[in-house]
């Protein structure tokens, strides 16, 4: 998507395309078929299974686009930044936010409107419904808004030592908040606390691709591998050994699963961003759309996974559940496309227009 903060990284949006599809696959999957069960005899599917990794390519994604922002305008005017990141966010989030609490109207309480500032937190609307749930990472996500200019801009002044500095104290807070509280991998998969990590480790990601782009240029192609290994390896071992799914939910792994989720995913990133090749032009083209597209196919997909399984059921055309899978699954993909698409031009790019320029370069700065 373009900026007016930083020339345009087309792969940027082919990232948030592969993010958008993971969860896609992840809740179609488990509504479908696994009815949210771990799947530890098939951990090599922990892609899928455990595709809430989505969630965390986003969050790494958010902070390495930023981190780059910040590094190409050394100041950031708050203000704007922050209405910025309103106009891109609210509108889709307050449409799925209405809906939520139409849906819970019997239940509604005057203070529930401040959920619109914390969506993941005690029983909020969105996460009440399945059509809406996916709603749970916003106010995280605009947590980060809230603090990056700050952190960016000291991140800029100190170099990657501040950012190294900021996770070891996250390290040491999500100690503290996995021994007090006993459902504690639920607690670090949908809270700040948990996610923080995985911005700073974006942002970091970002400083070293920044310094080190020449290199990275030069061997992207098989630090990409290495990037793409790293990932299944990630989402194998905790399909197998710590699924969030499992019925213990106090596991130490799930301390340390943030920061190696997001250092797979930066890696990713950084490779992706910097890998000499060139993809078909209709693959491009159709991952730069989904890219664009991606916010509204976040937020809408559940709801068509939803009425296609209230409409149809499970389908089993062939018998073989592998096939009917398949088909289901291409078929809600496009329906989910066309929900998008039309969110999108309706309800979030109208609002695009209005954002306005918040980096400046030093000869800028008065």
């Amino acid at each position: 998507m373009n900026s007016n903060n930083l020339p345009h990284l087309p792969r940027l949006d082919h990232i948030r395309f592969f993010a958008a599809n993971l969860v896609f696959l992840f809740h179609f999957t488990h509504y479908y078929y696994l009815h949210w069960s771990p799947m530890i005899d098939h951990p090599w599917m922990g892609l899928i299974t455990e595709g809430h990794t989505g969630v965390g390519l986003f969050f790494t994604l958010s902070g390495f686009l930023f981190m780059l922002i910040a590094l190409h305008n050394p100041f950031i005017d708050y203000r704007r930044f922050i209405s910025n990141r309103f106009l891109r966010i609210f509108p889709m989030f307050l449409t799925v936010f209405f809906i939520a609490t139409s849906i819970g109207r019997d239940n509604f309480q005057p203070q529930d409107i401040l959920y619109l500032f914390f969506s993941n937190i005690g029983k909020a609307p969105t996460s009440i419904h399945f059509i809406t749930g996916a709603a749970w990472s916003i106010s995280i996500e605009f947590t980060f808004y809230l603090l990056f200019p700050f952190i960016g801009r000291f991140a800029c002044e100190q170099g990657p030592k501040y950012l190294l500095k900021l996770l070891l104290l996250m390290l040491l807070f999500k100690m503290g908040a996995y021994g007090v509280t006993e459902r504690s991998t639920h607690m670090l998969y949908s809270t700040l606390v948990g996610r923080f990590d995985q911005f700073l480790i974006g942002m970091l990601a970002a400083m070293l691709y920044s310094r080190y782009k020449e290199v990275l240029l030069r061997h992207g192609t098989m630090i990409l591998f290495g990037a793409v290994v790293m990932v299944f390896l990630n989402s194998t071992v905790q399909a197998r050994y710590a699924s969030f799914f499992l019925a213990n939910q106090k596991q130490v792994f799930w301390m340390f699963w943030s920061m190696l989720e997001a250092s797979g995913w930066a890696l990713f990133i950084t490779a992706w961003v910097s890998a000499q090749f060139k993809l078909p032009k209709w693959l491009d083209r159709l991952m730069l759309r989904g890219g664009e597209i991606s916010f509204s196919f976040y937020l809408m997909h559940a709801l068509i996974i939803y009425l296609a399984h209230e409409a149809v059921g499970v389908l089993t055309l062939t018998g073989n559940i592998i096939v009917d899978g398949t088909l289901t699954a291409g078929s809600l993909y496009v329906l989910t496309w066309m929900a998008a698409s039309l969110s999108y031009e309706t309800i979030e790019k109208p609002f695009l227009g209005f954002r306005k320029k918040y980096g400046k370069q030093p000869q800028q700065i008065s």
